[in-house]
């Protein structure tokens, strides 16, 4: 949990463009629009100001296994959305659909890339910072454990 409150607080600093998810997108959509979209969640909780709508088991979105929409209690917009893919994933279809490393040295590209980088548990993710986007990697390197959708600092 540690990690992905880092990796919140580093994907939250960046300069992105949030990406919508089935029509969900972060910093813009309400949570009202979650439920009208895909009904009672499995669980809420709410902590610190948070709400976590989960819908998981009988209730997971198709091709997911969970997803996890955070929510500002004050303010009901949605700030983050975690997919857990129900298919395996692999790292090629996230290159092919968000597009490929950013080169390590040079300009950097006017399309969206991404930059591997390492959790403090030492787990591989993709940032695209263009499009608040981290693509977390299981351990074999090769296929995806979770998406994460945040907005851009100071989206409205």
């Amino acid at each position: 949990m540690k990690t992905l409150v880092c990796v919140a607080v580093l994907l939250a600093a960046a300069p992105a463009v949030a990406k919508p998810w089935q029509g969900i997108e972060p910093g813009q959509t309400r949570r009202d629009s979650i439920l009208q979209k895909f009904g009672e969640p499995s669980r809420v909780v709410t902590n610190e100001g948070k709400e976590v709508v989960a819908y998981f088991d009988d209730k997971a979105i198709k091709g997911t296994r969970q997803v996890q929409f955070t929510v500002d209690v004050g303010t009901q917009q949605v700030e983050r959305i975690s997919v857990f893919p129900g298919p395996v994933v692999d790292k090629e279809s996230i290159e092919s659909t968000y597009g490929p490393a950013c080169p390590s040295s040079g300009k950097q590209p006017s399309t969206p890339c991404y930059q591997k980088k390492l959790t403090d548990d030492f787990r591989t993710y993709l940032f695209y910072a263009r499009l608040g986007l981290a693509v977390f990697l299981n351990e074999d390197g090769k296929t995806v454990q979770s998406l994460t959708f945040t907005p851009q600092q100071g989206a409205k």
